[in-house]
């Protein structure tokens, strides 16, 4: 297993730590409680990972074993929430391993690619717009917000893919498309947080991350010279859309904590 994603799997686990600490936390003692904010610490750590995992792998990998942070929650949440696990929780969630065994093997550990300047613009003007839509569309439904949210993260994990290294690391400030990452980052965070508000834990994640598994995965083929291995293809075909079936499934388990 590469650097780059055993990276990538420490984060998905760092989410779901996160997760089952907020819950924890919210449960003993609200939002002020230590294991609350451990949680939220965990999902920060969790995705400076994953954007250290992109610089490596091609997006449709990174994005799919991310969304396996959601059968690793479901596990924990049995362990130390005491939540209670269907029988259709229990097959998602091996479909669901089998899946991102396949979507691992699949992607090859290939640099990031050289973009021109006008994805660079596009991811750019893309994250900007996600914003003022999340603002201005902060009163609508979980659902959009839930899909706005899906796609401002989509968004940062293509411009983490896209974006170039300077020699002199600190210049990285003077990146536009460093900037598209944060701005899309915040734009996803605030959108998720409005969907959770809105409506049930469940169907917010389940749009969230079904939005950020496909939307990467094609960009990232059209856009960032994302490759799959050789003779691969069809499998990773299945495995994606497995790994979004089974992303939807979880979601609606009552193993998986309501975060507030």
């Amino acid at each position: 297993m590469t650097l780059a994603l055993v990276t990538a799997v420490l984060a998905a686990l760092g989410y779901a730590a996160g997760s089952v600490l907020q819950a924890v936390g919210v449960r003993r003692s609200g939002l002020r409680s230590p294991l609350y904010l451990a949680g939220l610490g965990c999902d920060g750590a969790a995705w400076l990972l994953s954007l250290v995992a992109l610089r490596r792998l091609p997006t449709f990998a990174v994005q799919s074993l991310l969304a396996g942070s959601l059968a690793l929650t479901v596990l924990l949440a049995r362990v130390f929430l005491g939540s209670r696990l269907r029988g259709r929780d229990t097959t998602a969630v091996l479909l669901l391993v089998a899946a991102l065994g396949v979507v691992g093997g699949s992607g090859t550990e290939q640099p990031s690619p050289p973009t021109g300047s006008a994805v660079d613009l596009g991811l750019c003007a893309a994250a900007v717009l996600l914003l003022v839509a999340v603002l201005a569309l902060r009163r609508s439904g979980s659902a959009t917000q839930a899909v706005l949210a899906g796609l401002g993260y989509s968004v940062a994990a293509l411009g983490a893919r896209a974006l170039t290294i300077p020699d002199q690391w600190w210049r990285i400030a003077l990146e536009p498309v460093g900037w598209a990452v944060l701005v899309s980052g915040v734009a996803g965070t605030l959108g998720y947080a409005a969907a959770l508000q809105r409506g049930a834990v469940g169907p917010a994640t389940a749009l969230l991350w079904s939005v950020e598994v496909v939307v990467p995965a094609v960009a990232g083929f059209a856009l960032l010279g994302d490759a799959v291995r050789a003779g691969w293809w069809p499998a990773a075909v299945v495995a994606l859309v497995v790994v979004v079936a089974c992303s939807v499934v979880l979601a609606g388990s009552p193993a998986i904590p309501e975060e507030t």
